[in-house]
């Protein structure tokens, strides 16, 4: 997948650019299966006309720069949804920085400066609820107009509907929030999982008993909280069994700082500086306070014997 990251590494700032091409915009948070469906539609139009997919989405995304500290959790951190979209088959892949340069644009400007100038777009598929440019001026309606006369056609996608909703990022969060994920994994076509690089610990779990890999999620508002039955890929390892933590520590720190705590079962090595991918399962509990390092042992050790019997493995 080629990358492309900023308005300057577009025509005329840089050649070669993306177009022509077909293409699709928004911000394909978890890359869930109605972002596959729509892709995979995509590509047939791309077989069609003999043209690569190209997919814009924007760092931070429009709702982070606006709301803040309000935005919602993100389901995939950049680097995930870049894997996710390069399997799912995208050729193309702008990134532009959304600030206050790119919200000040007016729907026009937008349309001339990278739909028509540095993507040369031939075909765009969207959705009928897509707004874009200073103050949202721009929609469907406009888009529609602007490919009749810069020579690009407009479709409107079609929503993808299981479980009789329409499958959606703000409802895979909703799940992965009330523990459900089975139903994220239906939505996502996927288990709902975490990559990271496991980086240095204060080593607490290996004195009580269970050493763990932490990873730093990355992320502003994580979207899980809690204990999990998990799965582990990476560094050698195909869907390792373990129990994860994810949240402050609040019976060990008294800080906010979200960290992904993963012990393997049945493993000895190590693994700092690896890259893992860490898939949740089964939500065990919340994370709570215990009122000692010891009341906390007695609680990893239920955990654990709760996530083997959850993953199928013999209770210790």
């Amino acid at each position: 997948m080629e990358f492309f990251r900023g308005l300057h590494s577009l025509p005329p700032d840089a050649k070669p650019g993306p177009g022509p091409c077909v293409a699709t915009i928004g911000n394909f948070d978890g890359v869930h299966r109605g972002h596959q469906q729509l892709i995979g539609d995509l590509k047939k139009e791309g077989e069609r006309r003999k043209l690569p997919v190209a997919v814009v989405v924007f760092e931070p995304t429009p709702q982070e720069f606006f709301a803040g500290d309000g935005t919602p959790a993100r389901l995939t951190r950049f680097g995930e949804k870049y894997h996710l979209l390069e399997d799912a088959g995208v050729d193309k892949l702008v990134c532009l920085k959304f600030g206050s340069e790119l919200s000040a644009m007016s729907p026009s400007e937008f349309v001339q400066r990278l739909l028509v100038g540095g993507m040369q777009l031939r075909h765009l598929a969207i959705g009928d609820d897509f707004r874009f440019g200073k103050d949202r001026a721009g929609d469907f309606s406009f888009l529609v107009q602007s490919g009749e006369q810069a020579g690009f056609t407009v479709a409107r996608t079609d929503s993808f509907v299981l479980d009789a909703a329409r499958v959606s990022s703000s409802g895979i969060r909703q799940a992965l929030k009330q523990g459900d994920l089975a139903q994220a994994e239906r939505w996502l076509g996927r288990p709902y999982g975490m990559t990271g690089r496991v980086i240095e610990g204060e080593k607490l779990g290996r004195r009580l008993g269970f050493p763990t890999a932490n990873i730093h999620p990355r992320r502003t508002v994580c979207p899980v909280h809690g204990i999990y039955a998990v799965r582990v890929n990476g560094a050698g390892l195909e869907r390792w069994p373990g129990v994860a933590s994810i949240g402050s520590r609040p019976t060990v720190t008294a800080g906010e700082e979200i960290v992904l705590e993963v012990h393997l079962f049945d493993f000895s090595g190590n693994l700092y500086g690896a890259s893992l991918e860490v898939l949740l399962l089964h939500k065990l509990r919340e994370e709570k306070h215990f009122a000692s390092v010891e009341a906390l042992t007695e609680a990893m050790k239920d955990d654990a014997d709760q996530a083997r019997q959850v993953l199928g493995l013999k209770r210790n």
